[in-house]
């Protein structure tokens, strides 16, 4: 039985006799010859449409923007002003306009505000450089155990919403998320490596950039003079000093296996003697004891035959020279310190010029281990760091003096 194929459309089927029997082909699309998408663009009058948009576009913005000769001018002006301003400044002020210690940000680019932990920040030298880390413009956490810092010295920050404070002991571990970690946690005593190996897990875990602020006495009683980062030193394990000294020099070992082990990155910095207000008034350093001997008329106690030799950083150079090793490319580590050489007895004399000429000098026998000369040969931090101590002795004693007058006698001066 044949199969028949119904035709649904309106007009009889292709090929019967309702069209003559005749097949005839479909007319053609107008524009054929372009591709499909492009006859699709092209149909119902779609570019018209598409011209009138951006018309209409163009006159918004011309109508609404602001006229681009009077912004040129406007910058020009702006620019030349700027420039002329800088130009005006001294090098010092126009310098730190690019950037502080630290790294230099270009003109017109704000450096990231960075998330710092200062170990130790209510102490001498970490107030300090608590104070530079809040002016630039960092939020800072300082965690001490409050056991030589004192609250005073970062008191002026509480108010301040970029400022936070910890009571802990850094013996016991703490996390906390920064970007980077100053350790000056240091008490004379083996904790000091318990609060390093700790600081440096802390770093390790949240990545943060480690400094460790390690000291001279890793020289021990020194054979080369002066002291250079190369030279490893001659001390007395088992000695009266020991344990600080020995306790500094596994600090380093420890930071350098973190780094080589853990690729973490670290800097070293090896602090020489360092003196300037808010130091401990009794603490026994001898600039602190010569002071605080001087403003209370007392004798002014020399050890030893008084020419043994120091030398004498002020505190603010330290600060800024941690700054430059912290935000540099070196690892260190690197010798900071004033190398200005003076013998126990000049040094006495600096101070009786600056407080009492009339104080007296008593002299004692040595302490054991005390090493005869110390003195930092710092041309590697100069040649690295672009970083060299600006304020001589006979400049800092002085406000390191006001410091301790307000703190020895309070209002009785007056």
């Amino acid at each position: 039985m044949a199969s028949e194929l119904t035709y649904r459309g309106g007009a009889g089927a292709p090929g019967s006799a309702s069209d003559g029997g005749e097949y005839s082909p479909k007319p053609s699309k107008p524009l054929s010859w372009l591709t499909r998408a492009a006859r699709y663009a092209a149909a119902e009058h779609r570019p018209a449409f598409a011209l009138a948009g951006m018309l209409l576009a163009a006159a918004l913005f011309s109508l609404y923007a602001p006229s681009s000769d009077a912004s040129s001018s406007a910058a020009t002006t702006t620019t030349t002003t700027t420039f002329s301003h800088l130009s005006s400044l001294p090098s010092s002020s126009a310098a730190s306009l690019h950037g502080s210690a630290g790294g230099k940000v270009p003109l017109g680019l704000r450096r990231r505000a960075l998330r710092v932990l200062v170990t130790g920040g209510a102490g001498f030298v970490g107030s300090h450089l608590v104070d530079r880390l809040v002016e630039r413009g960092d939020s800072v956490i300082v965690v001490d155990n409050f056991f030589t810092g004192r609250k005073d010295n970062v008191a002026h920050h509480l108010a301040n919403p970029r400022f936070e404070v910890i009571r802990h002991d850094v013996v016991e571990p703490i996390l906390l998320e920064v970007d980077q970690i100053y350790h000056l946690a240091c008490p004379a005593s083996p904790t000091n490596v318990v609060g390093t190996l700790n600081m440096l897990g802390l770093a390790k875990r949240i990545g943060a950039k480690f400094l460790l602020t390690s000291t001279s006495e890793v020289y021990g009683d020194p054979l080369q003079h002066p002291q250079v980062e190369t030279y490893w030193g001659n001390v007395n394990p088992i000695g009266v000093r020991s344990c600080y000294d020995e306790g500094k020099r596994t600090a380093e070992t420890l930071t350098m296996d973190y780094h080589r082990g853990a690729n973490l990155e670290v800097r070293i910095a090896r602090i020489f003697n360092t003196y300037g207000p808010r130091m401990c008034i009794d603490d026994g350093r001898v600039v602190s004891n010569f002071v605080a001997q001087a403003l209370r008329k007392e004798p002014l106690t020399v050890y030893g035959d008084g020419k043994q030799t120091r030398s004498f950083q002020y505190v603010s150079d330290l600060v800024e020279g941690l700054m430059s090793l912290m935000e540099g490319e070196h690892i260190g580590p690197f010798n900071l310190g004033n190398p200005g050489e003076f013998t126990m007895l000049e040094l006495a004399k600096v101070v009786q010029d600056t407080i009492d000429p009339n104080a007296r000098i008593e002299f004692r026998p040595n302490t054991a281990d005390d090493p005869h000369k110390r003195k930092p040969d710092i041309t590697r931090a100069k040649e690295l760091l672009g970083w060299e101590p600006k304020v001589p002795l006979r400049e800092g004693l002085p406000l390191m003096v006001t410091d301790f007058r307000k703190r020895i006698f309070g209002d009785q001066e007056a």
